[in-house]
């Protein structure tokens, strides 16, 4: 579990910069609109995040809930 943890958190810590590439050209586009354009776009990205995070979400809580209960095995 242990080394699950920490390999998970070295891809976090070394995939940032590539995680924000997708900002850049929003800010750019943003910046040309007006007030209530940059608020639309703003409004579709957090749609489109919506289902993939929930999906995510629901994966995860269904992990934990599964796992929860199990005991370890005595050799780890």
């Amino acid at each position: 579990m242990k080394k699950w943890l920490l390999l998970v958190v070295l891809i976090a810590l070394t995939a940032h910069s590539s995680w924000g590439q997708g900002c850049a050209v929003c800010t750019k586009v943003a910046a040309g609109m007006d007030s209530k354009s940059a608020k639309g776009l703003n409004g579709g990205i957090i749609y489109l995040a919506f289902l993939p995070l929930i999906i995510m979400g629901t994966l995860g809580y269904v992990w934990w809930k599964h796992n929860r209960n199990e005991t370890p095995a005595k050799g780890l």
